[in-house]
């Protein structure tokens, strides 16, 4: 049922898991996260072979086959569709990995799934890991894939949003505020918001979009100090923003299902709607 892409659905770039390994053994491959919760794991697979055997497409890639025999790298790309509802707005998720590898079934098909039941059009991207510019530039050209595509795909280009944890977080920032022309793609609309999970990128200018941020407070790798900061900058320029700090929780938490952080993601999805009934950014 995943033939072709299967193998994208874990890390390529680092701890490939081995025909004896069995799904709740996922969190080993995983060395920046936590929380790896084995059910949420197990839900996304049935979720993706229910619609497989109902006939939906629901991996495309963003790369011509000329582009990948150029670059052999981009044979490790691709979106991941979850569809939600007909034209409803899409989402773009990029799970992190320190661009070390990329931990989507953790950080981004949950995220992408979780938006398809509540009506949204998820997009969890697989990208190439060798440097945040390459990640950057595959993130570009997924998002003019989306566009080009949007009839086909039954989205709504107008008001998506941008999300990512760690590494993922970085490249949908650098997107947000320097859009997809920054990167080797025509310039399109910019998102109405982006939601950033725990990253350590302080980098902001009045071009940033209104922005979502949440961290644990035992975060080893990216400090919520880093990001609450920045955040309050931002807002100083008049961006919407909105910022939760976790006390208890380390790196990594993904949709922090059983942890203090569980439900995040509707907070961030009214920070999204918000964002996006205002006109977002253009």
């Amino acid at each position: 049922l995943f033939a072709g892409y299967g193998r994208l659905i874990f890390p390529t770039a680092f701890g490939r898991p081995s025909a004896s390994m069995t799904l709740d053994e996922v969190g080993s491959l995983l060395i920046y996260h936590n929380y790896v919760n084995t059910d949420t794991t197990i839900d996304v697979i049935r979720e993706m072979e229910a619609r497989r055997k109902q006939g939906e497409k629901i991996f495309y890639d963003i790369y011509t086959e000329q582009e990948k025999r150029r670059d052999p790298e981009k044979r490790d790309t691709g979106l991941f569709f979850f569809r939600g509802g007909a034209n409803a707005p899409f989402a773009v998720i990029c799970a992190g990995g320190g661009f070390y590898y990329v931990g989507s079934i953790h950080e981004s098909l949950p995220h992408a799934l979780e938006l398809s039941r509540m009506g949204y059009n998820g997009f969890a991207l697989v990208y190439r890991t060798r440097t945040a510019d390459a990640a950057c530039e595959d993130l570009a050209r997924a998002i003019r894939f989306i566009f080009d595509h949007a009839k086909e795909l039954g989205v709504d280009t107008r008001g998506y949003s941008l999300w990512g944890g760690s590494a993922g977080a970085r490249m949908a920032a650098y997107l947000g505020a320097y859009g997809t022309d920054a990167f080797g793609e025509e310039m399109l609309l910019r998102p109405a918001a982006v939601i950033m999970q725990y990253t350590g990128h302080s980098q902001y200018s009045r071009l940033d979009p209104p922005t979502y941020a949440c961290v644990g407070g035992r975060d080893g790798i990216a400090d919520w100090r880093v990001m609450k900061r920045r955040l309050e900058c931002l807002k100083t320029f008049g961006t919407d923003t909105e910022f939760h700090m976790y006390p208890g929780l380390r790196h990594g938490f993904g949709l922090g299902i059983g942890t203090e952080a569980e439900g995040w993601i509707n907070a961030a999805v009214a920070f999204w709607e918000r964002n996006r009934k205002r006109g977002g950014v253009n």
